[in-house]
């Protein structure tokens, strides 16, 4: 089997990440914040460990503007309902997921004002567009940094100068980036970082988060909603300090140890060495595929400006079809359609049909491209 699904979730995990869950289950197990026993006190410490993780690898100074959630649909979610109100302006790109533009649309329907910039067929944004969109009542610009689709790098840093020049918010949805492209929020201008803790960070499903620049005034962002945090627990008002202020309830405590888990492993293998062997495999399999008569390829086809994410279509051939048989026929698990992002997919040119995605990450090997490269050679000379 070949999984190349991993725009989507990562899979296989390193072993120390399971290796962490398990071991939080069976020797601590307690509630954090919920009482002073030595199992909570512990529960305590494997959440501190992964916000210290997070913290570190975005290169943030206070951990405690870490907020975890469920994931980054969480994340975004609080961020844009936390901050945007009737009568602002916000700035997004025309390759955003589902994930931002589905709050904006509810946004707009209740007075906020949406502008999307058009990206190229490619996929890649004009920052001077975003500037140029920019109006009197703009409060915020909301970028994926790469796209889920055919993975192109949106010019973030670029964007983030022009949002700190103008005096808006910067929030940036990394699910595609976080732990597979270095990422220092600071440098990037980025105020807002939401990101998922179950793809290129290696953790499981059910973490994530959003990462809260100094810029932010917590006092304005709206948490989503309300309840028992451990702390302060003589008052019926929610803490107004971070990050208690957005973790209502129970956290996923044994997700959060393999998250912490999974970045370690990250940490410790290097962004930077999985970025290079990740765009080692991209260059690869974006060659191949476009010496396939028959195959078209999406997005802007170079390595270095993208992430190892490629969406392609087969001639003669429906995108579902081509997935159903890549599995049933040659043991390549992929992902076919809309990917949950049918801006993006208007943007290149492939809506309502979609496209094959094969999604690479650290764990594959250049065999496993050469094996997927002669699969859909076959499949295509078949087509034609």
């Amino acid at each position: 089997m070949i999984y190349f699904d991993n725009a989507a979730t990562t899979w296989p995990k390193p072993p120390e990440v399971s290796a962490a869950m398990v071991r939080f289950m069976e020797e601590v197990g307690g509630n954090p914040g919920r009482a002073g026993h030595r199992l909570a006190v512990g529960a305590g410490r494997a959440v501190y460990a992964a916000r210290q993780a997070i913290a570190n690898l975005f290169h943030v100074g206070d951990p405690m503007r870490v907020v975890f959630g469920a994931n980054v649909t969480e994340a975004l979610n609080l961020a844009l309902h936390g901050l945007l109100r009737p009568g602002d302006h916000v700035v997004t790109s025309s390759m955003e997921h589902n994930s931002v533009m589905r709050p904006l649309r509810a946004l707009e329907a209740q007075g906020v004002e949406v502008t999307v910039v058009a990206c190229s067929p490619e996929g890649m944004l004009d920052p001077t567009q975003v500037e140029a969109a920019i109006r009197e009542r703009t409060t915020m610009i909301v970028l994926n940094h790469a796209s889920n689709v055919v993975g192109t790098l949106l010019p973030v840093a670029e964007v983030g100068r022009i949002a700190r020049r103008h005096g808006l918010l910067f929030l940036v949805d990394a699910a595609q980036t976080a732990g597979a492209f270095p990422l220092d929020m600071e440098g990037a201008g980025i105020d807002l970082l939401a990101f998922t803790g179950h793809k290129s960070l290696y953790g499981p499903m059910g973490t994530g988060g959003l990462v809260i620049g100094r810029r932010v005034d917590a006092a304005r962002l709206r948490p989503l909603k309300q309840g028992g945090t451990g702390s302060r627990s003589e008052l019926e008002e929610q803490p107004a300090f971070l990050p208690d202020l957005y973790e209502s309830g129970t956290p996923n405590v044994v997700g959060l140890a393999g998250l912490a888990a999974g970045v370690g492993w990250v940490q410790r293998r290097g962004v930077e060495a999985i970025r290079d062997h990740e765009v080692l495999l991209t260059r690869r399999l974006i060659d191949g595929l476009l010496a396939i008569r028959g195959v078209r390829v999406y997005g802007g086809l170079v390595a270095e400006r993208q992430t190892a994410t490629v969406s392609f279509c087969i001639e003669g051939m429906a995108p579902d079809e081509v997935g159903l048989r890549l599995d049933e026929e040659y043991g390549i698990l992929c992902r076919v359609g809309l990917h949950c992002s049918p801006a993006a997919h208007r943007t290149i040119g492939t809506f309502p049909v979609g496209t094959v995605r094969f999604g690479l990450a650290a764990m594959n090997t250049i065999d496993e491209v050469d094996a997927a490269l002669a699969a859909v050679e076959r499949l295509a000379g078949g087509a034609h």
